[in-house]
């Protein structure tokens, strides 16, 4: 049962594109949608498609048709992973920013922490996909407010962008949000998508113990640093 602030789960974003990238060596912008501005309907309803996880651990290698593998293993060290700065890099040469400024190392960072379910400060394939699945989706709903490209939005805009998402917060909660990640009255893409990250990644460690679904937990003191500090 969805319930103030969790929004709703496992539907897909009207107007968000299926998930993958073209394939071949990333050099250059990416074709279609990943780098370029994003149509459709506003969201309606939390995650989309992206609010469950299915198991990823051990998974075999996809296969080599998959066309996110191709740019999977164009970045990935040895060890078949990426980290904060193979991902900065990677969202950078592929151009997913288009004309807003590239993505810091510090959201980047927060990236992966979100899908870092074994606590490797890296990101697999599985979750690679997962995040551009996520980043689509995210970035559909900040261009649907920021209607003049200038890479950001404004206050009250921040506020609709996350209502649209499905989240419902207290007011005093939204102006806590406003504050942390704005910059002289704006919200910049970057800021917006870390924003969104903690969001989630916050929602789904507090929706992971809520197990009766009601909106209240019991969390012990260091299972609360980590939740909130891995973040």
């Amino acid at each position: 049962m969805a319930y103030p602030g969790y929004g709703g789960y496992g539907g897909q974003m009207p107007g968000m594109p299926p998930q993958g990238m073209p394939g071949g060596p990333m050099r250059g912008p990416m074709p279609g949608n990943m780098g370029g501005p994003m149509g459709g309907g506003p969201p309606q309803g939390g995650y989309g498609q992206y609010g469950s996880y299915p198991g990823t651990f051990g998974a075999q290698p996809p296969p080599a048709n998959d066309p996110m593998w191709g740019y999977f293993t164009a970045i990935a060290g040895q060890d078949g992973e990426i980290d904060a700065e193979e991902l900065q890099r990677c969202l950078t040469q592929a151009g997913f920013t288009g004309s807003y400024s590239p993505f810091s190392l510090d959201t980047c960072r927060i990236m992966i922490a979100m899908l870092d379910r074994d606590l490797t400060g890296k990101m697999g394939f599985n979750e690679f996909k997962e995040l551009f699945s996520a980043l689509n989706g995210w970035k559909q709903n900040f261009m649907m407010f920021d209607r003049d490209r200038s890479g950001t939005v404004e206050p009250h805009e921040m506020t609709q962008a996350i209502n649209a998402m499905g989240y419902r917060i207290s007011p005093q909660a939204l102006n806590a949000i406003l504050k942390r990640y704005n910059k002289g009255g704006r919200v910049f893409f970057d800021d917006y998508v870390a924003c969104c990250v903690k969001l989630r990644a916050l929602t789904d460690n507090f929706r992971q113990r809520d197990v009766m679904q009601q909106g209240s937990v019991t969390f012990q003191y260091d299972d609360f640093i980590l939740c909130t500090m891995a973040i």
